[in-house]
């Protein structure tokens, strides 16, 4: 028997069902899923959380029961139900295994507000959103509703990137600003950076940048249906960010020349930087060291919700051949060599860990994920370093995905010391203890630092340590002849920090401690402040019961980021003869105008000494790194910050130096406070010469913002300030 029509069923047959406008509630649903710093204007939501939308229909009402509404989302140039790229997912629920998700909320007169939800696994990205109605079976033309960002979700529990800490989500996917370490172990300085992950059109720019990469220009399809992945995902941005394989957003430059690009030292920000990488077609900007390629995926990372920080590790490993061991090499004279081999100790490299469940490796080892977008060596083609789980690092589980033995050695590598003379090396020292120190990141909610060196590390020394590296090198020695290894590790950029006195690396005497008789150290007089005399003095110990005559040859070097050592520039011959248990100091005096004209942007001078005793084959090495600092930027608001109100920004800097310097140039930025970085040409400054300038700016969001500061010249490239602003939303 047929269906009977009633008088209403037979006016939906005659008229259909026909949407008029549609109402993406963008602002509330924003709100609701942490993107309204993104936009108001448009949808940004997250994968398995609900959003409403309303429809508003021509002639009649939606009827239950009579109408079946069929939702469509579609992402990617090759959208398909197979892949996961497009769902289809009625209103009634039967449509389907789609795990998409649609719900009634209200239906009124003329209008339908519906809740929609991704799946916590669905693929992140721009998605297209359409309505196809069926009336009574009579099928109806489909509609486009609208076009919507996804993002993932640690709100969510069933979400890979879930982090169960709301201060932790506010920190590490919600807060725009934060500071990269610099410096050396005993002068850890946080340089200030501008994140801007909600700033406009940056979220545009990081689907661009996935767009761009070479996984979805040879495999679109594949590569938007892997994008639910964020380990994934994290490898797509980490090779993104260099432009080694493709148009990515940096290159590199470790060769002190930047005459056609900026000098890495002078960002302060990556907002600017991928504005540049849009505008100019995606060409890759110059130029960017370790910190800066950090920085951006920290951003883009964010942007797109996976929770990601920034990490500095000092005196880390670059371990060129997989052993993990990082060799160095000395003259005669105490003075340190290139390295044939290219092994070194960075004073610091920078790199990221993102949070993420790991379900390709056994249970145990999601969290927190390292993840080096520096470019050295390949993994699987591209240049990318990780997702290495930094659990597995400590436990030194090498062999786990992705990269792990190299980032293990980036943190706890062996460093061994050879004298070379007379054709010969021979070996003097074996150091457990130099690679890996004082690995940090910001903390939550707070500008102090956070030491997380028991993350990746069990305390130097210890037989637990221990145990881990010859798990690590048997594990390495097992796949040798599965081919090569990854290596992609960095270099280092140090700069001054506020209020600690500057100090300096000190490495051990390259004699075994069983058999030291005399000890040699260094002993900084003053800070060492750029533009000023550097005095030091060489402190001699006769720890024996006879006397000792020694001959030292003193000398100092700069020393590039990436721990290639220039040709000294100073040097010094003492005699010193030491009676029974004596000490004695050698004073030491490095003029301004001796060293200035050989410094690297990095500041670094190693100072080196090595002993002959009298009478004797045995040397005594030993050296300091030292890096030299500048005064700060100071930063004053004038008033109180409200929104949509002017504001006034002193900036207070000066001249370090004893000569003028020229091509002065000031940059001032701040998410939320600047709609774009300032650039203020100040030109020449003189000797000691202190100046000031105000800038007016309004405020466009509130809440906690930073300003960030740079002083560049002909002369130093990287003086910097910040200053912390809370926007008060009305007065």
């Amino acid at each position: 028997m047929g269906t009977v029509l009633t008088r209403q069923d037979q006016k939906c047959w005659n008229e259909g069902l026909e949407v008029a406008l549609t109402d993406l509630q963008s602002s509330w649903n924003n709100v609701r899923h942490h993107t309204e710093e993104i936009s108001s204007d448009r949808l940004l939501v997250r994968r398995g959380q609900a959003f409403n939308i309303t429809l508003y229909f021509r002639k009649r009402g939606f009827q239950p029961g009579l109408d079946n509404i069929i939702f469509v989302a579609e992402t990617g140039p090759l959208p398909d139900l197979s892949n996961g790229t497009r769902a289809l997912f009625s209103l009634a629920g039967h449509h389907g295994p789609s795990p998409w998700i649609a719900s009634l909320e209200t239906n009124g007169a003329s209008s339908l507000e519906v809740s929609l939800c991704a799946p916590p696994t669905a693929a992140v990205g721009r998605y297209l959103l359409k309505v196809h109605i069926d009336c009574f079976q009579k099928s109806v033309t489909a509609y486009q509703l609208g076009e919507f960002i996804l993002l993932f979700n640690p709100w969510c529990p069933g979400d890979s990137v879930y982090l169960d800490s709301e201060p932790q989500r506010q920190e590490y996917v919600v807060n725009d600003y934060g500071f990269i370490y610099q410096g050396n172990k005993n002068w850890i300085r946080p340089c200030p950076w501008n994140y801007g992950q909600f700033e406009e059109n940056i979220i545009d720019i990081c689907l661009e940048l996935l767009d761009k990469s070479l996984n979805f220009q040879i495999d679109p399809a594949t590569d938007c249906a892997l994008r639910g992945s964020p380990v994934y995902i994290s490898r797509v941005v980490c090779a993104m960010i260099n432009s080694n394989d493709d148009n990515g957003v940096l290159n590199g430059n470790w060769s002190e020349s930047y005459l056609d690009g900026i000098n890495p030292a002078e960002w302060t920000g990556s907002v600017a930087i991928l504005k540049q990488w849009h505008a100019t077609g995606c060409q890759p900007v110059r130029y960017g060291q370790c910190w800066v390629f950090a920085a951006i995926m920290c951003t883009v990372m964010r942007c797109l919700g996976i929770p990601t920080r920034v990490i500095t590790n000092f005196d880390s490993g670059h371990d060129t051949d997989g052993n993990l061991i990082i060799d160095e090499y000395y003259d005669s004279t105490g003075r340190i060599l290139e390295n044939k081999k290219k092994d070194t100790v960075w004073n610091f490299h920078v790199w990221n860990e993102c949070w993420m469940a790991r379900k390709d490796l056994p249970p145990g080892y999601g969290g927190w994920q390292v993840l080096d977008a520096t470019p050295q060596e390949t993994s699987n083609g591209l240049y990318c370093c990780g997702p290495a789980s930094v659990r597995a690092i400590k436990e030194g589980e090498v062999d786990l995905n992705y990269d792990t033995a190299f980032a293990f050695s980036m943190v706890n590598a062996d460093c061994m010391s050879w004298l070379v003379y007379g054709g010969k090396e021979q070996k003097i020292h074996r150091d457990t203890n130099t690679v890996g120190n004082f690995i940090s990141t910001k903390s939550i909610q707070s500008d102090e630092r956070d030491d997380v060196t028991e993350n990746y590390k069990y305390i130097e020394g210890s037989p637990q340590e221990r145990l881990v590296f010859m798990r690590a090198l048997q594990k390495l020695k097992a796949r040798r002849s599965e081919g090569p290894h990854k290596a992609d590790s960095q270099h280092s950029t140090p700069v001054p920090l506020n209020g600690d006195s500057p100090r300096s690396l000190h490495m051990p005497s390259l004699r075994p401690s069983d058999i030291v008789q005399v000890s040699l150290k260094f002993q900084l007089l003053d800070p060492p402040n750029m533009g000023q005399d550097i005095r030091f003095v060489l402190l001699a110990l006769n720890m024996s019961l006879q006397f000792k005559d020694l001959k030292v040859n003193l000398s100092a070097q700069s020393l590039l980021h990436d721990g290639s050592p220039l040709p000294p520039f100073w040097q010094d011959t003492a005699f010193i003869t030491l009676s029974p248990e004596e000490a004695k100091t050698h004073s030491c005096r490095i003029p301004y105008s001796q060293y200035s004209q050989y410094l690297s942007t990095d500041k670094l001078i190693r100072i080196s000494a090595l002993g002959e005793e009298k009478n004797s084959p045995e040397k005594i090495l030993v050296d300091k790194i030292i890096t030299l600092a500048y005064p700060g930027i100071m930063i004053n608001v004038l008033g109180a910050a409200i929104v949509n109100q002017p504001l006034s920004i002193q900036v207070l800097f000066s001249n370090p130096l004893s000569e003028h310097v020229a091509d002065c140039v000031l940059t001032v930025e701040g998410s939320g406070l600047f709609k774009k970085q300032q650039r203020v040409l100040i030109g020449i400054l003189k000797p000691q010469h202190r100046a000031s300038i105000t800038l007016e700016t309004v405020p466009f969001k509130s809440g906690q913002r930073q300003i960030q500061a740079n002083l560049r010249s002909n002369k130093f490239k990287d003086i910097k300030g910040y200053r912390n602003v809370y926007v008060d939303l009305r007065l």
